[in-house]
């Protein structure tokens, strides 16, 4: 007989719904782990007959260890705006931040097979769109462990929209816990949200990339009738341009755009007594 209180006890376990949690319990007579790995089964198949829909909402959320030498940055999608917001959703996901940041997984492939509850993080979003009637995505992860005298910090913009990582580097213990230095981090990652710089500096951009800039310029100057002996010239001021505007260092800080990035850090350290760097950054955008 399949009572009211297994049947509760099967929903509490995997959130699913009445109607399902009454139907493989009749078809394993009653027998609770049976059901749980049947329920995943289906859970999963259903998974996959939505993982051609598009998932672009979701939510963006990061975790810093409490000396802030180590923080992750991930981000997981659904459908809708809707299920973004449900509370549900949101403590689903912090629950996957909490696990994450709990352990060494130190990228994507790694936070996908990381134990979350009884089974893989990625099983079990896979298991949770029978909940949630949606495509699920676990889309993004990164990791920063700070190299000596690193200092890891974030931003979450928009409550998810835009989420921010970054590492930078000092060379005097004293420095982190100073006021300065925190609103330089702080300002910093607004920086990264806002700017959105496609690479740290000249040599992070893709080569494919710049040539492909360099294409579309010089189809423009051509189509302007621009004498064909001064065109490389004018390229040269055209990619220098494209870098100043794509290159964290060199972009104009967002508060003030008279000044690079480089140059503020510069200011910052000697300010600091310090000579300060930063490592690497990432920026992610919802959906993107």
């Amino acid at each position: 007989m399949i009572t009211a209180a297994i049947v509760k006890e099967l929903r509490d376990k995997t959130n699913a719904g009445m109607m399902d949690c009454k139907r493989v319990l009749t078809e394993t007579n009653g027998d609770l782990e049976a059901s749980i790995k049947l329920l995943r089964e289906r859970g999963i198949a259903k998974a996959g007959a939505k993982a051609d829909r598009a998932a672009n909402e979701g939510v963006i959320t990061a975790r810093v260890n409490a000396d802030a030498t180590s923080g992750l940055l991930l981000e997981v999608n659904c459908e809708t705006d809707f299920v973004s917001k449900n509370e549900s959703f949101q403590a689903f996901v912090a629950g996957i931040a909490d696990a994450l940041a709990a352990s060494d997984a130190s990228d994507h492939s790694a936070a996908l097979a990381q134990q979350f509850g009884e089974y893989t993080i990625e099983d079990t979003v896979k298991a949770k769109v029978v909940e949630v009637g949606e495509n699920l995505q676990f889309r993004k992860y990164v990791r920063f462990n700070a190299a000596p005298g690193g200092v890891v910090a974030f931003y979450i913009h928009l409550g998810g929209k835009v989420g921010v990582l970054i590492e930078v580097g000092t060379t005097k213990p004293e420095t982190k816990s100073t006021e300065t230095f925190r609103d330089l981090i702080k300002d910093l990652t607004l920086h990264i949200a806002a700017s959105a710089p496609k690479g740290l500096s000249r040599d992070d951009i893709p080569a494919d990339l710049v040539d492909a800039e360099r294409e579309i310029f010089r189809a423009r100057l051509v189509e302007s009738g621009k004498p064909a002996n001064i065109i490389e010239n004018i390229l040269v001021g055209q990619v220098s341009k494209f870098f100043a505007e794509s290159c964290f260092l060199e972009q104009g800080f967002v508060k003030d755009p008279d000044i690079t990035v480089a140059k503020l850090l510069e200011a910052k350290g000697k300010e600091l007594g310090d000579t300060l760097t930063v490592t690497r950054f990432v920026r992610f955008g919802l959906g993107e």
